[in-house]
């Protein structure tokens, strides 16, 4: 094999579908404005008090020019049109129009926890209720992880290697770093990452909630009244996280390549780091998290204290939680208190494998903007009194690079330190 080229990598465009809006711009000023998008389950019927979720808003791609009645039809997952919508507009962002000389050079790594569960169930309420032969024979491509991007590259143009990095909710920061690795290498000029997810039926929503992983809202609880408070990571009364559906695609560049196609840096991707707990399957383990926070720091080639902002796993479960302070406590020592911890799920919920590219977006952004972003909700826990969540509102701050953690089941964990560009 040849010798790896050793370029740097940068972010030049972003998307994301979240509770906050449906395209970025409309997520960000609602994540500045400390809002939060929760509300009571609209698109499905279920009986669980796991019934606050986060839903995109205005989110019909039958509106889209490529989604015709027959494409709607066929594509039942909803993951498929979501993917090819966010790198469409993450292409618009970036400003990169594919073409001859960039198309062959452009890959598309596109993660997701829970693929096409959506378009199984369709399929077996079929089998069941109407017979065998009533099974879509596009089943199996819909719930293939691949396709979404393959179905985006149809659409946009684009033929450089495509596949679906599976890291549960880790899965968007591992299509990021495998995609700048790929860049860095000469794989590819050009990559478009990140992930996407749909989850928002019945069986995902009661699964979730009987393995006491997300909250359950009961007369008692603040969210009750007000669906927005539900999700507090940090909080002395988290509960659990919120399951929201969302998407986020950023696109990755080399260098070279950005002056020659006219692009602008919004970010370099500076450092990975990536474990695995070999522990238990849904509890964290400080060790190894420890190890991937470090691995990302030393990757890109500075030490802990130069890390000015910290996007948080922060899904608002109390182990969760309190072992992420914990670990931030062993990497950081005595500057921890210093260094400002956003939640943004607090205020778009928990997209599981679309997260990590949601919140890149949102940390990049926030970077460039030097401010960073509240974590909503919150009502101060005296366990973490040393840490600075940024209560409630946004506030000013520069820095020059920030740490975005990210933890899947499985126990899987990928830290990424984006540097300003």
């Amino acid at each position: 094999m040849r010798a790896p080229l050793n370029r740097k990598v940068f972010v030049t465009g972003y998307a994301a579908a979240t509770a906050l809006g449906n395209n970025f711009a409309k997520t960000w000023e609602a994540a500045l404005q400390g809002q939060a998008g929760f509300s009571r389950v609209s698109k499905c019927e279920t009986e669980s008090r796991s019934n606050v979720v986060g839903e995109i808003p205005d989110w019909d791609p039958t509106q889209f020019p490529y989604v015709n009645a027959k494409e709607a039809s066929i594509w039942n997952a909803d993951y498929v049109f979501l993917t090819m919508e966010m790198c469409r507009q993450a292409l618009a962002h970036a400003g990169l129009v594919m073409n001859e000389e960039s198309g062959p050079r452009t890959a598309c790594l596109i993660g997701s926890a829970l693929n096409g569960t959506d378009s199984y169930r369709i399929a077996m309420d079929n089998y069941v209720n109407r017979g065998p032969f009533k099974v879509s024979p596009y089943l199996l491509p819909n719930v293939c992880a691949n396709l979404p991007a393959g179905k985006a590259g149809m659409e946009l143009g684009f033929t450089g290697p495509i596949f679906s990095p599976q890291g549960a909710c880790a899965s968007a920061n591992h299509a990021i770093a495998m995609g700048a690795r790929m860049i860095r290498d000469g794989d590819c000029d050009f990559a478009l990452v990140g992930g996407v997810e749909t989850c928002i039926v019945p069986e995902i929503i009661q699964g979730f909630s009987n393995m006491l992983a997300t909250i359950k809202v009961g007369p008692k609880d603040r969210a009750f009244a007000e669906p927005s408070q539900a999700s507090r990571p940090f909080s002395l009364d988290r509960k659990g996280f919120v399951l929201a559906e969302g998407g986020g695609v950023l696109v990755l560049a080399a260098e070279e390549k950005i002056n020659t196609f006219g692009l602008q840096k919004k970010a370099e991707v500076a450092g990975i780091g990536m474990t695995s707990d070999a522990k238990h399957f849904t509890r964290p383990n400080r060790e190894t998290i420890v190890r991937a926070m470090h691995s990302a720091i030393d990757d890109a080639e500075i030490c802990p204290q130069d890390i000015g902002s910290i996007n948080a796993h922060g899904t608002s479960t109390p182990t969760g939680d309190a072992t992420e302070v914990e670990c931030l406590r062993e990497v950081f020592a005595d500057k921890v208190s210093s260094i400002p911890v956003s939640a943004n799920k607090s205020q778009v919920g928990h997209s599981l494998g679309a997260s990590a590219a949601i919140e890149a977006a949102l940390s990049i952004e926030a970077m460039s903007q030097s401010v960073v972003l509240p974590t909503v909700n919150h009502l101060a826990d005296p366990d973490f009194a040393d840490i600075d969540v940024v209560p409630n509102t946004s506030r000013k701050h520069s820095y020059e690079h920030v740490l975005s953690n990210s933890f899947g089941f499985g126990g899987t964990n990928c830290c990424i330190v984006f540097r300003g560009a």
